[in-house]
């Protein structure tokens, strides 16, 4: 059986790159596009759709997890914005529901791997900062990215301690070193014209620098990873309740 899905935020960019990704794969059925001003929750009661994914905005997404759990819908969730508190809140409720979700900060098969050898460089260097750049239409700082790198650098590191600033160490602009992440990670957010969505995550040492990049050029960049996460849908469905976060942990 086709893998049923309706697309929310379907008009954006991202979304409407999703339609045509959904639309290209034959195991796949697109059964409905809503967005904003639409009714996602008599939407998904219609059509009942296996799974629902979501690049919508930040203010609309847990509001979008919830409609579509209580609908026995399983969500895939592109859209970034999500605090610590939310992704916690979406967990106890495929607990409740006995449905599962994935929460995936980045799509793209090369973040995936970007993130996972910042993890690993981290035990070893654990002096690091991160710089992410997005397109100026980009709501939220930093990015889901930027602040999964920092989770996982921080694990990454935890016995490595980076080398404390000198005590006298100051801002003259304040924030111009950035906000901490988790593990107190310095994260450097950019919203400019021309990017997509690129992360740097430098590592520093004695007499040397290590730097991992990730590009994503074109939003298609991000389709391989929904169509993976969507060909899982049918067993998050019928795993008793379990959130996935991260993507990575579908590879």
């Amino acid at each position: 059986m086709a893998i049923t899905v309706v697309v929310s935020g379907a008009k954006g960019r991202m979304g409407s790159e999703t339609v045509g990704a959904i639309m290209a794969e034959s195991d796949m059925q697109l059964v409905g596009e809503v967005d904003h001003g639409d009714d996602l929750g008599a939407t998904l009661a219609a059509l009942k759709p296996l799974a629902m994914v979501d690049f919508s905005v930040p203010s609309a997404v847990l509001g979008n997890i919830e409609t579509a759990l209580a609908n026995g819908v399983v969500p895939i969730v592109g859209t970034t914005g999500l605090a610590p508190a939310d992704v916690e809140h979406v967990r106890e409720l495929c607990r409740t529901h006995k449905l599962g979700a994935l929460i995936a900060p980045n799509f793209a098969i090369g973040a995936l791997l970007m993130m996972r050898f910042s993890q690993e460089a981290a035990k070893y260097m654990p002096d690091v900062e991160i710089i992410e750049m997005h397109h100026e239409r980009k709501l939220d700082a930093p990015s889901g990215t930027a602040a999964k790198t920092a989770e996982m650098i921080a694990i990454g590191r935890e016995n490595a301690k980076p080398t404390p600033l000198p005590a006298d160490a100051f801002e003259k602009i304040p924030g111009s070193r950035g906000g901490k992440g988790v593990g107190d990670v310095p994260v450097h957010s950019v919203r400019i014209p021309g990017f997509v969505a690129s992360q740097m995550v430098i590592f520093g040492g004695a007499g040397q620098t290590l730097t991992i990049r990730h590009d994503s050029l074109d939003r298609k960049s991000f389709m391989p990873g929904v169509v993976l996460a969507l060909r899982h849908a049918t067993a998050m469905a019928a795993n008793g309740g379990e959130l996935i976060y991260g993507l990575e942990n579908l590879l």
